[in-house]
C-alpha cells in the first residue's frame, strides 16, 4: 500500500480528533510539515496543543509475518523535538480500515540515519475496532496501541502512562480484559501501582463511555433526538446522570442531543416525560428570567416536543430511568 498524501493524512487525523468529540485547528504552514501541531478545543471550550507524528501503517514486506505492519520515519530528523505544552505522539494510519496504531515515542524519538520503522501486529488494530483500544506486547514489553478514531484523544491524553506502565504483564492483561469490557474485582488491581491501578481504572472509564456513546449515536442515526441535526456535533447524554444511583452505560440510559440541548438537559431546563416529549421546566425559566437571561428561549423551544427515537424500541430510554432522572433533577412533573 503506497504511502496516503499528506493532506489525506491530516484529514485523517482531523476526523479523528472530531470523531472524539473535540474541534482541531492545525497550525502548520504546511501538510507535509512533521510534526503535525493541532489547537484541539473541548466541547467545553478547553484548550491543548497536541504534536502528532504521523505515517501511514503499511504490511512489513516479509512474508514470514504476514501480519506484521509498520511506519517508516521519513522526512524528519533524530532527535523528534517534543511539544513543550502538551502531548507528543507517534502514530501510524491504515487507510483501509481507517484505524490507528499509536506507538511508544520514548523508544523511537531518537533513531539512526536510514528509513527507521515501528511495528504493530495488525490484529490488535483489528481488536481496536470493536474494542476502541486494544493493546499489542512485542518481546522487547515495548507496547503498541490500536486506537478507533473515536478514542483517538482519549490515547493522546494517555498515550505516555499506556506505553510506560502497559509492558508490565500484569497491567498489561488488565488493559485488554477492560477494553473487552471484562468485569475486574478489587483483587485484580490490588497488587498494582497506585500510577499502574490509575491507567487501568482510567483505561476502563474511557472504554465504557466511548462504547455507551458509539451504541446511542449509533442507536439514534447519529442525529440529535430533538433537532435532528447530524453533522457531527451530537453528544451522547445520559438520561440518568452519571453518578446518580441506578445510572449505566446501557444504550437505554442515552439519548442523543445536540450539545445544547444536552446541557440543557443536564442541567435540568429541558426534561423527558413519560410520552417522551421533550419539555421546558418552567421553574428554571423563571429563574432565568430573574436574572435577564432568558434571551433565546423561544427559538429554543420552538424544536421540543415529541423526540425522535431509534426504530429498534428496545433502544428508547427506560421510563424508569427517565422518572428516577426527574426526581433526581428535582423537576416536578
Amino acid at each position: 500500500m503506497p504511502a496516503l498524501p499528506p493532506a489525506d493524512l491530516v484529514a485523517a487525523l482531523t476526523d479523528a480528533i472530531e470523531a472524539s468529540g473535540y474541534s482541531s485547528l492545525l497550525l502548520n504552514r504546511s501538510v507535509r510539515e512533521h510534526p503535525r501541531r493541532f489547537l484541539v478545543t473541548s466541547l467545553e471550550g478547553q484548550q491543548v496543543s497536541v504534536w502528532v507524528y504521523a505515517w501511514t501503517l503499511t504490511h512489513g514486506g516479509r512474508p514470514s509475518l504476514p501480519d506484521e505492519y509498520r511506519i517508516q520515519m521519513t522526512t524528519v530528523v533524530s532527535p523528534f523535538p517534543l511539544n513543550p505544552d502538551g502531548p507528543t505522539v507517534l502514530v501510524g494510519y491504515e487507510p483501509d480500515l481507517q484505524m490507528f496504531a499509536g506507538f511508544d515515542l520514548t523508544r523511537h524519538r531518537t533513531f539512526t540515519t536510514g528509513s527507521p520503522s515501528v511495528q504493530i501486529d495488525i490484529r490488535t488494530v483489528w481488536q481496536a475496532l470493536q474494542r476502541g483500544l486494544a493493546f499489542d506486547r512485542k518481546d522487547n514489553e515495548e507496547i503498541a496501541v490500536g486506537v478507533r478514531p473515536d478514542q483517538f484523544m482519549d490515547y493522546v491524553a494517555n498515550a505516555a502512562a499506556l506505553h510506560r506502565f502497559g509492558r508490565f504483564s500484569d497491567t498489561f492483561n488488565l488493559l485488554n480484559r477492560v477494553t473487552s469490557f471484562e468485569e475486574i474485582s478489587e483483587q485484580d488491581i490490588s497488587k498494582l501501582s497506585r500510577q499502574r491501578r490509575r491507567i487501568v481504572e482510567t483505561v476502563s472509564r474511557l472504554s465504557r463511555m466511548s462504547n455507551f456513546r458509539q451504541q446511542v449515536l449509533h442507536a439514534y442515526g447519529n442525529r440529535c433526538a430533538v433537532t435532528r441535526v447530524q453533522l457531527r456535533l451530537v453528544d451522547a447524554a445520559h438520561v440518568l446522570p452519571v453518578g446518580a444511583p441506578d445510572s449505566s452505560d446501557d444504550v437505554r440510559n442515552g439519548i442523543a442531543l445536540a450539545p445544547t440541548y444536552h446541557r440543557a438537559y443536564d442541567n435540568g431546563l429541558i426534561f423527558l416525560d413519560d410520552d417522551y416529549n421533550m419539555k421546558i421546566n418552567p421553574a428554571k425559566v423563571a429563574d432565568l428570567r430573574a436574572l435577564n437571561f432568558d434571551g433565546g428561549l423561544q427559538s429554543f423551544s420552538s424544536h421540543l416536543g415529541r423526540v425522535n427515537l431509534p426504530p429498534d424500541r428496545r433502544q428508547w430510554p427506560n421510563l424508569t430511568l427517565i422518572r428516577k432522572a426527574n426526581t433526581f433533577r428535582r423537576i416536578a412533573v
